[in-house]
């Protein structure tokens, strides 16, 4: 126990926790909009539910590190002229993940650009059901929680600092999911906007998937695309649009109540 507590171990606690805050950021993105198809009232269950997922399927993973571990290793080689490609569990996973946001962000993109009536907008929400939401938040959780633990096992060894570190970490998202929830919910530029991250995440994990598996097309190895350039994207996208919505605010017409508004209250006008 003394151990646990011990100044290396401290430290690398709270940088696991950092770590694990940031890399859940496109977790929390994903999950406000998947929730957004329901009902208000019903979105904190679904974000709350979605996220406890996110620290159970973490746990289980650091518990079967083994097998994380050995999903690293290549089952099916296959060659030509043009092609190499070393299949691994690990690789597959994300290839797959990474088509699966490919195909549910430019699903909803092409949704909100179609449009719809107002009377149909309300039972296309009721259709999304609490089930459904957190199904998928299910499918892409395994995802990121491969992505998550593989930095957590880079970091420490220590099982129990890994699991109190995911465990801290998601409580943290959950206080921060609502907020963000709801910003996202009230800006619809800021949808169109975590609808393209999700884009360009699916893209990074596709290209992780192809790193891992060792793909060389054309004599070209296809390198893994560094996070760090990822979430300066995410964070400067972000700070450009905070901006954008604080200068239209600004511009919005201050509504005056004078005698035009009266008379047109008494039928004047």
């Amino acid at each position: 126990m003394d151990q646990l507590f011990s100044a290396e171990n401290i430290v690398s606690l709270l940088t696991l926790t950092f770590l694990e805050i940031v890399l859940g950021i496109d977790n929390i993105i994903f999950i406000s909009i998947a929730a957004n198809k329901l009902p208000v009232a019903d979105q904190p269950k679904a974000r709350n539910l979605g996220l406890l997922l996110a620290m159970i399927f973490r746990v289980i993973l650091l518990f079967g590190i083994s097998i994380l571990i050995s999903l690293s290793k290549p089952f099916m080689h296959y060659e030509s002229s043009w092609l190499k490609v070393a299949f691994t569990g690990q690789s597959l996973i994300l290839f797959v993940g990474g088509l699966f946001l490919l195909y549910k962000a430019t699903s909803e993109i092409h949704h909100k650009l179609e449009g719809s009536a107002p009377e149909a907008d309300i039972p296309s929400k009721g259709k999304a059901s609490i089930s459904g939401v957190v199904a998928q938040i299910a499918v892409i959780n395994i995802v990121f929680s491969i992505d998550s633990i593989l930095t957590a096992v880079g970091l420490t060894q220590n099982v129990t600092v890994m699991i109190i570190a995911v465990v801290l970490s998601v409580l943290i998202m959950m206080f921060f999911a609502g907020p963000v929830g709801k910003f996202v919910n009230d800006h619809p530029s800021i949808q169109m906007l975590g609808l393209a991250f999700l884009i360009m995440i699916g893209f990074m994990l596709i290209a992780e998937g192809a790193h891992l598996a060792e793909v060389v097309f054309f004599d070209n190895a296809i390198g893994a695309v560094p996070k760090g350039y990822l979430y300066f994207a995410i964070a400067f996208s972000l700070l450009v649009e905070v901006l954008n919505i604080k200068m239209r605010k600004k511009q919005q017409p201050v509504q005056l109540h004078g005698y035009e508004e009266q008379a047109k209250r008494d039928g004047v006008i």
